[in-house]
């Protein structure tokens, strides 16, 4: 028999209420009303699932084994509403990235194959693409890897070497290159995401030794800040160019390293075409920092 979301969830406030009156309010329903309603309930699941006490009402060894798959069922609901409306709402898609990428050419040719389609671009913080992903906030992020990929659909586009951040008047300035060896003892600015500090502070260093610590950061800005008030040094993507805007500061070439991987993430299960469009105007357009 096919069960009714509305009795379900009636029932799975009950549980939660552990009183009749509570969650009849809760659900703006009279006490009479709801009882029929988890009647109907334990009709069609063949089981009675919930005892009245003087204190209220308890699970019945039935109920406590209904109600887990219950909770999971109305989920399971939602997210079958959520991602048909999303899949029908495919005109929209929000496009996010971070700081020194350029998506330009990709959402010009996106918006030349579907000129009716609504297109936002939102820039995000360093640290927030995989949250936005799975939050909905954007379809599709052009970032910088590392960062936890589960639950995403990861595209590289292409490679970034990577550079030392120095103040101009550093020992190491106007070197044509630098290793890690070179900066052994350079403090360098943490921040709270470990997997992070693994890639952009290079820690632990080849011979196992921790990378020096510098002054915890929040933002990308405050890395820059800290370079120029001689409290650390950078490693960054040799294309942020920060020498260009930054006088103090100038960038080195850094060897031994393993590049900065621009990529394309997505929410693994969206089924969106403009997404998928999306993903093939960047895998053609966004093919190095020029």
């Amino acid at each position: 028999m096919d069960l009714d979301l509305r009795l379900v969830r009636s029932f799975t406030t009950v549980a939660e209420h552990r009183h009749f009156g509570r969650a009849a309010a809760a659900l703006h329903l009279t006490q009479s009303s709801l009882s029929r309603q988890i009647a109907r309930l334990e009709q069609q699941v063949g089981a009675r699932l919930l005892d009245r006490t003087p204190q209220g009402s308890r699970l019945t060894d039935a109920g406590e084994v209904f109600l887990p798959l219950a909770l999971t069922l109305l989920r399971s609901a939602t997210r079958a509403v959520a991602r048909t409306r999303g899949a029908a709402q495919t005109s929209r898609i929000a496009i996010g990235y971070i700081g020194n990428l350029v998506l330009t050419p990709a959402v010009r040719e996106l918006r030349h194959r579907h000129p009716g389609a609504e297109v936002r671009i939102i820039h995000l913080a360093w640290d927030e693409p995989r949250a936005a992903l799975l939050d909905h906030r954007v379809d599709a992020v052009v970032t910088r890897l590392p960062f936890p990929t589960e639950e995403l659909h990861v595209t590289v586009l292409y490679d970034e070497p990577r550079a030392l951040l120095v103040p101009v008047e550093h020992r190491l300035a106007g070197k044509a290159s630098v290793t890690l060896d070179d900066i052994a003892d350079e403090p360098m600015p943490r921040a709270l995401d470990p997997v992070w500090n693994a890639f952009w502070r290079a820690d632990p260093r080849p011979d196992g030794s921790p990378a020096p610590d510098g002054p915890l950061m929040e933002t990308g800005e405050d890395k820059v800040e800290l370079v120029a008030s001689g409290q650390a040094v950078v490693i960054l993507p040799a294309t942020a160019r920060v020498g260009n805007v930054r006088p103090d500061l100038t960038m080195i070439p850094l060897e031994g390293v393993e590049p900065s991987h621009v990529v394309l993430a997505t929410r693994a299960d969206d089924r969106s075409r403009l997404v998928a469009t999306f993903r093939k105007c960047a895998e053609a357009h966004l093919t190095g920092p020029g």
